[in-house]
């Protein structure tokens, strides 16, 4: 350690004896009463030291402190070296004649991870947050209300049918039933309720619906998306889908839009995204994953928000889907029942 001006100690050469000092310590003890000796609240030097800086002019005292705290973090540091040095067991030092093959292959500690879906979940969330979206959930029990009416489903939609929701038995309205919802779209409703637009933000969940075979599950992970001010387009909506599924699968993923229909959105589009499933082709197979389109106008009524003033679009994806078509998984049910044989290859 260099020798500190001599200007800032309260004895020529005072810093430089401590340093030479600790140097010569040999015990923890002896290091120990240096260290009072130093930094003692009360009668420490360097305390001292620092107490006597609001003497000086401002000008000074910035100098003077500059240099003692310079001091003060050299004498801690080789303070903190020689305590090491001085708590190592001798037997944790190797002789000379012991040596260490640094070739050997020792086998791998096993580390645990997170399941596949709330893995990809939290990256979905990390993704759109670069974006600007905040995230947003809600209950897993809803009514008819939240679920289908002021999402613009017409009272005779089959998406009501008793063969495709979970109906819970609970005592409620003839025309207001209580469900297991059947997508996370009452999230948004709830959502826009209690925001004010321009607003944009996700939706992930558990979601219900009695299907099941190789890409459906009865209950399956879901995320949407909104996004809604005074001048949002589809061109905003492709561009944001469009580098969410490249952020998500792959920069290389091969996917096309085309037109579908969904109450909630007026126009609505699908995103298809090519997998090679079961049969692994080199063709592979179309594989619906998003549903999108701009806000239908009466949703937006709904909300309280007035469609001659904002528009948007809003979007969902299937979260274990787009896990299947990542990891080229052949059924969906492969998720689900935490094999550690299944999991251990990702």
């Amino acid at each position: 350690m260099s020798n500190p001006p001599s200007s800032t100690s309260p004895a020529a050469g005072e810093w430089s004896l401590y340093a030479k000092k600790i140097k010569k310590v040999s015990t923890l003890k002896e290091l120990e009463k240096i260290e009072q000796e130093l930094f003692g609240r009360k009668n420490g030097a360097m305390t001292i030291a620092m107490k006597k800086l609001k003497d000086l002019s401002p000008d000074l005292r910035k100098q003077k402190a500059q240099e003692l705290n310079k001091i003060k973090q050299e004498l801690i540091e080789q303070l903190e070296q020689l305590k090491n040095e001085l708590e190592t067991p001798s037997g944790a030092i190797l002789a000379k004649s012991d040596s260490i093959d640094v070739t050997l292959d020792l086998p791998q500690k096993e580390r645990g991870h997170l399941h596949l879906i709330p893995e990809f979940i939290r990256h979905v969330e990390e993704v759109f947050g670069r974006m600007g979206f905040d995230v947003a959930r809600g209950p897993e029990i809803e009514d008819e209300k939240m679920n289908f009416d002021l999402l613009n489903f017409p009272k005779e939609h089959a998406a009501r049918d008793a063969q495709d929701i979970f109906y819970i038995n609970r005592k409620a309205p003839a025309d207001n039933k209580f469900l297991l919802r059947a997508h996370t779209s009452p999230v948004q409703i709830r959502y826009m309720k209690t925001h004010k637009p321009p607003f944009r933000a996700i939706f992930p969940g558990k979601v219900y619906r009695k299907d099941a075979d190789a890409t459906h599950s009865p209950m399956f992970h879901q995320f949407e998306g909104l996004m809604i001010g005074k001048d949002i387009t589809l061109a905003n909506m492709k561009a944001v889908m469009i580098e969410t599924m490249k952020e998500l699968i792959s920069q290389d993923a091969e996917f096309r839009f085309r037109t579908g229909y969904f109450p909630f959105v007026e126009p609505g589009l699908e995103v298809d995204v090519k997998w090679e499933g079961e049969k692994k082709t080199k063709e592979g197979t179309w594989l619906e994953i998003v549903g999108c389109g701009m806000v239908h106008p009466n949703v937006l009524k709904n909300c309280n928000i007035d469609p001659d003033k904002w528009q948007g679009f809003a979007f969902g994806f299937g979260a274990d889907r787009m896990v299947m078509i990542k990891h080229q998984i052949p059924s969906i049910k492969e998720l689900f029942p935490g094999d550690v044989r299944f999991l251990r290859q990702f």
